[in-house]
């Protein structure tokens, strides 16, 4: 095995020994949880966790309790091979692989809600995602026991919420947010982008376009009611069906009439089938 291949572990005992390996030898760890379908925002974790530590492990798995009864749980991308050949590339040390079993024995009986920074937003449109991120991570932060965790802040609202657990829970690792990866005509990256048509793909960059204007707007300090609207009037007539649209303080993710310190333009659409999320900062 070449330095370059990451360990494939999928049972805890295992994954706890090599952890405990690394820290017998004062080796920093990082972890990047994923679910699989690895793209340049997931390597672009990967690079920033090898920057931070001196071990780095990616957890690969689609995690059945934050898709509700309608989302596309059984047609998330998976392509396990096409992901570890990605890691080695990308010089990860080990993918974490648990089954459903694994991460959630029989008589399993535990959730985790956040209360306030999942009242708006996606919150409401998907019941149970947040809790069943929080408890995920949660666990997968309890299995590994990182110095710090990865995650894209194009999921701002997951990352907040991650961060309320860490420091609600005292958990011990640091939770870095790595700025969003985009193509070259702004289109955050996602695994879902592969379910857009080729005509739909065209059309979805002005998703960012649109947001980009209302934080440039926001940073005037004025109202953002009519940015908004103007924005979701953009959306509609190009073929977007928006959930939400809406300028948040960027630590409670409270909306705001105007903005007077960080802020978050936060969107969420569908464009056919496909829902897509994305925010900038203000």
């Amino acid at each position: 095995m070449t330095a370059s291949t990451p360990l494939s572990l999928s049972d805890l005992p295992t994954l706890r020994e090599t952890v405990a390996a690394w820290r017998a030898a004062s080796e920093t760890v990082a972890l990047v949880p994923t679910m699989g379908a690895l793209h340049e925002g997931h390597l672009t974790l990967v690079a920033e966790a090898k920057r931070a530590a001196r071990r780095v492990v990616v957890s690969i798995f689609v995690n059945p309790t934050q898709f509700g009864p309608t989302e596309d749980f059984s047609r998330y991308p998976r392509d396990v091979a096409t992901d570890l050949s990605a890691l080695s590339a990308a010089g990860a040390d080990a993918a974490w692989m648990p089954d459903v079993a694994t991460m959630y024995p029989g008589g399993f009986a535990t959730r985790i809600d956040v209360a306030g920074l999942t009242d708006g937003l996606c919150g409401p449109l998907r019941p149970g995602h947040f809790s069943g991120v929080a408890t995920v991570v949660t666990k997968l932060l309890n299995q590994v026991r990182p110095d710090l965790a990865l995650f894209g802040e194009k999921d701002f609202q997951q990352l907040q919420v991650i961060r309320r657990v860490v420091a609600d829970l005292d958990m011990a690792p640091e939770i870095r947010g790595v700025p969003t990866i985009r193509e070259a005509d702004g289109l955050a990256l996602s695994s879902r982008n592969r379910y857009l048509s080729a005509e739909e793909r065209s059309r979805a960059p002005q998703l960012h376009a649109v947001i980009a204007g209302i934080a440039e707007q926001a940073r005037r300090g004025g109202p953002v009611a009519g940015p908004v609207a103007e924005g979701i009037g953009a959306l509609e007539a190009a073929g977007f069906s928006v959930q939400y649209l809406s300028v948040c303080d960027a630590a409670s993710l409270a909306p705001v009439e105007r903005v007077t310190g960080p802020a978050r333009v936060l969107v969420a659409a569908y464009l056919g089938r496909t829902r897509l999320i994305d925010n900038v900062p203000v």
